[in-house]
């Protein structure tokens, strides 16, 4: 006899409101998308349809299908290794700052291919811009340290008809940099996005992940799951996300009329401090502060631009008509 079925809010509340994962998951349709997903889904002890979110072949799937049916794909795959993220919380990413834009466009969100944004470690998965692409018809510079993870993105992108000429897939030969060596002269973006490392050493990422794994397992492993860590330059930096985001902010100073709105996701309240003054010291001149949820996990984007109102006016009238 199975328990009895656990009642849940039609809506998760803490999603952008335009998010497309923010019913519970129907796994027929999604089974329907991506029929390898079908022997992951399983009755949980709440008697609900789920897979086990511990098993990394069971979160890839589950992504792949959400991908497939949700945005407009015919193809996605990463190789082993490689990190899988949550689609949900990178849709709400996305829709933010399609929000923000639009608040800056006369309460219009701009959209079409003359919109640029760039995505800063783009990964081997590129679903920033399978995302952006499908929901606004924007187009993306992915840029990236990791020649495997370009390879497979490009892979993904010429795939895929809605992808074509859409994403522009950019090599960074200097881990330490964000913009130079990628932005070219008087190349003008309209969004920066980035997905900093989280973490500032591999035995943190290390930690984390089996913290993480225990928790999702109720179990108590000493050996992470390789799939579920990520490549080392998508968990960690020297510094951690902390350093990374001021140094993308002292970077982003040099190309401050290059671009109107520069993000970055931030995990950690605590690394906000940090930011602030970071901020203040090269003269941003506005600041936003966007709070993401996602079940448990509370974070939020940073956004800041160097343009006055004067300069932000001539932007818009002729980027964004």
């Amino acid at each position: 006899m199975h328990p009895k079925k656990k009642e849940h809010p039609k809506v998760k509340l803490r999603l952008h409101t335009k998010n497309k994962h923010k019913e519970r998951y129907n796994f027929k349709d999604l089974i329907s998308a991506c029929p390898d997903l079908e022997p992951f889904v399983q009755l949980n002890k709440f008697n609900d349809e789920s897979i086990d979110f511990a098993n990394p072949d069971a979160v890839k799937m589950l992504n792949k299908s959400l991908l497939l049916h949700f945005y407009n794909l015919s193809y996605w795959d990463i190789p082993e290794g490689y990190l899988c993220p949550p689609i949900p919380g990178r849709a709400d990413y996305i829709h933010n700052m399609a929000d923000l834009l639009q608040a800056n466009n006369y309460g219009k969100i701009p959209t079409g291919g003359k919109i640029t944004f760039m995505d800063i470690g783009t990964g081997a998965n590129c679903v920033y811009p399978i995302i952006g692409i499908s929901e606004y018809d924007w187009s993306f510079i992915g840029t990236e340290i990791d020649s495997e993870a370009i390879k497979n993105a490009t892979k993904i992108a010429e795939s895929n008809t809605s992808l074509k000429n859409k994403i522009d897939l950019r090599f960074q030969n200097n881990h330490k940099d964000c913009f130079y060596g990628i932005l070219k002269k008087d190349e003008l973006i309209d969004v920066v996005i980035c997905n900093p490392p989280f973490h500032a050493s591999a035995k943190e990422a290390e930690s984390k992940a089996l913290q993480k794994i225990n928790n999702l397992n109720k179990s108590n492993t000493t050996k992470p799951t390789l799939n579920f860590g990520g490549q080392s330059n998508e968990l960690w930096c020297e510094g951690g996300e902390e350093k990374f985001v001021r140094d993308m902010i002292r970077e982003s100073k040099k190309f401050a009329n290059s671009c109107f709105w520069f993000s970055s996701l931030i995990s950690k309240q605590s690394n906000l401090k940090s930011a602030y003054k970071s901020l203040e010291r090269f003269g941003a001149i506005e600041v936003k502060t966007i709070p993401m949820g996602q079940g448990n996990k509370t974070s939020r984007i940073l956004a800041w631009t160097f343009l006055d109102k004067e300069q932000q006016k001539i932007w818009k009238n002729t980027r964004w008509k």
